[in-house]
């Protein structure tokens, strides 16, 4: 049996959206989602320090390394994949970061206004 294609939300296919760092919440550079992400990492977006700041006060810091996840930390300008409603709480709050249209999922756009995330998408 075929798997249909992943989309993105552009309707073309599912870009990865960063490798160094890997991202993904199957950590394969990708923002796919399945039953387990309760989450629902659908948007890849690139990091701002406004947008690092925002989630570390939400109880999300990214910036910090945890090394025994393997995980270096983010900067501005790293690409990550985000919980969609966390792009959305950003985004209400005039800290969203920018949007990378062609690796953000396209089911982002059942849980976040489509035409907000292509107003912020960058190439």
């Amino acid at each position: 049996m075929n798997q249909a294609p992943v989309l993105n939300i552009l309707g073309g296919p599912l870009l990865p959206c960063s490798v160094a760092p890997i991202t993904g919440f199957f950590r394969d550079g990708c923002c796919r989602t399945g039953p387990e992400d309760s989450g629902r990492h659908l948007v890849c977006a690139e990091m701002t320090a406004e947008f690092l700041a925002f989630s570390a006060a939400r109880g999300n810091d990214l910036s910090t390394p945890r090394p025994e996840y393997g995980f270096s930390g983010l900067l501005p300008g790293d690409r990550w994949c985000l919980c969609a409603l966390r792009w959305e709480e950003a985004r209400l709050a005039g800290v969203a970061p920018p949007v990378l249209a062609e690796a953000t999922h396209e089911a982002a756009s059942r849980l976040v206004p489509r035409a907000e995330l292509l107003a912020r998408a960058i190439a």
